[in-house]
């Protein structure tokens, strides 16, 4: 069984090739355009690598991109056999990662906040010397 650290690095380099064949538009999908690989995990028995994708529009075209991802499936499945020496190579699964827009929503919530509500920068000065004084 491989250590940690190797599925880490399988998974970084599987990453890395499914990104250069997207900029490289090895895969002729036009439903895989703007997309980006998010993360890849491998499965403790390198049966399997879940492929976590996401697009600028966000979820909107998610059903269409994976549809396109499960197409290509064995050609990209194919092209990393080549391009990566495993004894046997993984299935590979796609999924849509929603955290970029999680994140953004996250990121539009806080600037609402810092608009609405303005930071004194007297009650700050405050609070680093009230900081200072407990140290001691």
């Amino acid at each position: 069984m491989p250590s940690k650290l190797r599925l880490t690095r399988i998974g970084d380099r599987i990453q890395q090739e499914i990104s250069e064949m997207l900029v490289r538009q090895e895969l002729h999908d036009p439903r895989l355009s703007g997309v980006t690989i998010t993360g890849v995990k491998v499965d403790r028995e390198l049966a399997f690598a879940s492929i976590f994708v996401s697009a600028l529009e966000g979820s909107e075209r998610s059903k269409e991109i994976l549809q396109g991802f499960e197409s290509a499936n064995s050609y990209i499945r194919k092209l990393l056999a080549m391009r990566i020496e495993l004894r046997a190579f993984p299935k590979l699964r796609f999924f849509w990662d929603p955290t970029p827009e999680r994140a953004d929503r996250i990121e539009q919530i806080l600037a609402t906040i810092r608009v609405e509500e303005p930071i004194d920068p007297k009650l700050n000065a405050e609070d680093d010397n009230e900081d200072d004084t407990s140290i001691e």
